[in-house]
């Protein structure tokens, strides 16, 4: 229906992608073309425009390219008018319809958008309600498609406007719960909580006709759990700074740790990677998991939405999900599961600290206002059946603080924290700290000797922005945890892991940081590593000395060429010059200034935005505008398809004018870089235009562009002559300091 479809709208950067052409050419259609589509939002330097207009426009002028189906969905959902999130709400919702009842959809989706929407909520009220059943244990009955709309708030769960649910003052025993009594005052009453999902009115729904169409034709193409993931992934992609994600990898590794449950909470659900990760994919479950109960909360309504309906597309287990303050207003104050899993928000200081000070969840102790994850340990503990198991992502100081000693001195006598280990850099946001897992486990008797594990796998942290060796990490703390946890004891693996009495950490600080711990590295895996680390360099320097330069002839005069300038290069056509934004896809890695002086790989990220990227090709020659050093680099296969950030400015060279090595040596030349310099009181901006370079004919160029990249291989090799030294410095006093390395020669 054209009138709903105008309601969709679309950025400048959204017509280039759907034209597949630049953003320069939609500015140039905008100018050149008078009957262009006007703006109907945004602001004056990034207006926004009708979807339909605009592609009635391009077909018109033969200028719309095959667009994807994917593309013309995403941009449909970017520009409804409720804003993306109730858009992908709606949109998972009939995926979900079209997973469980494809031909009902079929007989709903017939006709206009009108009769869609009168007979969509019907339709998901069959497929709803079997499958989410809300924290109060009863159905929410489906709206009437006549019921008039509540207004819409921020607080409001995501699902367009429908009509509050009644919230319950106490929930029913769950009949798989363990009865456990409480050590201290009541439970706190679960008073703001509110289901995750709710059934749509007719009137929420009829502005998403059009993008639930191209949805259906999205899921007919790639199905409808990979619909939901890519758009979810996209949104993700596009909004960085809003979400804090569990990587999959680490996600897997702490439902493993878990074991199979058939009930599984985690009370800070996020986008529900953890119970996606223990909830299994496809129509046979381990017998563990038959009938599988998956429960999930968040203070955010539109992640708590979000996250049913990804379970509900990923599993058929019974799935409850709940929007609210979990610590404030528990949505399962009566659950006891097998398992609960939690990447609970750090560093938090309102977090309930004065509301709840007699809140019978803190067996262990009272939680200081700056200990909130003692707070969300004290929570999972809460919610487990006796001898269940809870994995918590833990900021490393919480195993440390002296504020926090009296609870984890609790929690290690009581018998029901098992184990800390100690990740590797860049497991997780935030990727520049070295988190922990917690596991523990709800203690059925208290244990007569108990002991921790304690383990560390920092060795396996990756290089760069690469991550750590996932594979690594999960054999190294899988096999230490079940030899562990089978027999309730471990012998010591250097470097590694090993099990500690409890009574040997009860002492003033209770510092459960692995590191302080563990024993050394075995003296061979020591003395193995750095004889590698030597091996590599003996071979580097090596290299490095066949690759020094020839001694240059100082007997050669200076030559007087006629120059010209990177200016008027670009305007004669024989390069083009392109500067570094701040914006463009977030999948896309970014070429940093840092990256270009280091001759590193791409580092960087940037936050989606309007702005379109310019991507590295082989040939181009990058160059950081900042700092005042005279840099220059020629990008290569592995380079190349990087994002180009801030304060670099791109030249590509036309091959059969300009040979790129000829032109990134000469751009190095200290004199050249002090012509085109200005400065400020603290900063030197290079003004790359104005970089000079002989008039050469090519053949010359090429002589030229041969001895400069001879001279990059030279320095490329005394980098990593470098890094390797330091390497075997660091070995050998770690070496010599822990025993591993005997003094002499």
């Amino acid at each position: 229906m054209r009138v709903q479809d105008n309601a969709t709208e679309v950025t400048a950067a959204g017509i280039a992608r759907l034209a597949g052409v630049g953003r320069a050419a939609v500015s140039n259609w905008r100018r050149r073309h008078a009957d262009f589509p006007k703006p109907v939002g945004g602001t004056e330097t990034s207006p926004s425009f009708a979807l339909a207009e605009v592609e009635g426009w391009l077909r018109e002028h033969s200028k719309l390219a095959e667009v994807p189906l994917r593309e013309r969905v995403w941009q449909q959902l970017v520009g409804h008018p409720e804003g993306p999130v109730a858009a992908l709400t709606h949109a998972g919702c009939v995926l979900l319809l079209i997973h469980d009842r494809p031909t009902l959809w079929l007989e709903v989706s017939a006709g206009s958008d009108e009769r869609l929407a009168a007979m969509l909520p019907e339709a998901l009220d069959q497929v709803l309600t079997p499958r989410f059943v809300h924290p109060d244990g009863r159905v929410k009955a489906p709206e009437s498609v006549n019921t008039p709309p509540t207004v819409h708030t921020p607080t409001a769960a995501p699902l367009t406007p429908t009509t509050a649910p009644r919230t319950p003052t106490t929930a029913p025993p769950n009949p798989t719960a363990t009865p456990h009594t409480p050590t201290t005052g009541p439970l706190t009453p679960p008073a703001a909580h509110t289901p995750a999902l709710s059934i749509p009115t007719a009137s929420a729904v009829l502005p998403s006709a059009p993008l639930l169409r191209g949805t259906a034709e999205l899921a007919a193409e790639l199905g409808a759990r990979q619909t939901f993931e890519f758009l979810l992934g996209r949104h993700l992609d596009a909004n960085p700074r809003q979400y804090t994600l569990t990587p999959a990898d680490l996600a897997g590794l702490m439902a493993d740790l878990a074991g199979p449950a058939r009930t599984v909470l985690d009370p800070a659900c996020g986008t529900g990677a953890l119970l996606r990760a223990a909830a299994p994919d496809g129509p046979a479950p381990r017998p563990e998991q038959a009938d599988q109960r998956l429960y999930a909360q968040d203070g955010a309504p539109d992640l708590a939405a979000l996250t049913g309906l990804r379970l509900a597309l990923h599993t058929r287990a019974g799935v409850r999900a709940a929007a609210g303050d979990t610590l404030r207003a528990d949505a399962f104050p009566e659950l006891r599961a097998d398992a609960v899993l939690c990447h609970p928000p750090f560093n938090e200081r309102n977090w309930g600290h004065d509301e709840l000070a007699y809140d019978a969840r803190w067996e262990y102790g009272f939680p200081a206002r700056t200990e909130s994850e003692l707070a969300w340990v004290q929570h999972a503990l809460a919610r487990l059946r006796d001898g269940g198991t809870a994995v918590l992502l833990m900021p490393p100081a919480a195993a440390s603080r002296r504020s926090g000693r009296r609870i984890r001195a609790d929690l290690l006598r009581r018998g029901a924290l098992r184990a800390v280990v100690a990740l590797p850099v860049g497991a997780a946001p935030p990727y520049n700290i070295p988190l922990h897992l917690w596991v523990l486990r709800r203690p059925e008797k208290a244990p007569a000797q108990p002991e921790v594990l304690l383990a560390d796998v920092g060795q396996f942290a990756g290089e760069g922005r690469g991550g750590p060796d996932w594979r690594a990490v999960r054999d190294a703390v899988l096999d230490a945890w079940r030899g562990f946890d089978r027999v309730g004891r471990l012998d010591d693996r250097p470097g590694l892991a090993r099990s500690l009495p409890v009574i040997e950490l009860l002492d003033d600080d209770v510092d459960l940081a692995p590191a302080r711990h563990l024993p050394p590295p075995a003296p061979a895996d020591g003395a193995g590593r750095l004889t590698d680390v030597r091996e590599r360099l003996d071979r580097t320097l090596r290299l490095t000395a066949d690759l020094t330069p020839e001694a240059a002839d100082t007997t050669h005069p200076a030559p007087r060429w006629p120059l010209t300038t990177v200016g008027e290069l670009a305007r004669g056509g024989a390069l083009v010059l392109r500067t570094g934004g701040n914006g463009g896809h977030a999948r896309v890695p970014v070429l940093t200034d840092h990256d270009v002086l280091a001759g590193t790989g791409p580092s960087g990220t940037l936050p989606e935005s309007e702005e379109e990227a310019v991507l590295t090709e082989p040939g181009d020659v990058v160059v950081p505008v900042l700092g005042g050093g005279s840099v220059a680099r020629v990008i290569d296969d592995a380079t190349a398809g990087a994002a180009l950030g801030r304060s670099l400015v791109l030249l590509r060279p036309d091959p059969t004018a300009l040979d790129p090595w000829f032109l990134a040596g000469f751009l190095r030349g200290t004199a050249n870089n002090r012509q085109a310099s200005s400065y400020a009181s603290t900063a030197t901006r290079l003004d790359v235009r104005r970089l000079q370079l002989p008039r050469l004919p090519l053949d010359a160029q090429h002589r030229y562009g041969a001895r400069f990249r001879a001279l990059d291989e030279f320095e490329r090799a005394l980098r990593l002559a470098g890094r390797l030294g330091e390497q075997l410095v660091r070995g050998m006093y770690d070496g010599l300091t822990d025993g591993t390395v005997a003094p002499g020669r």
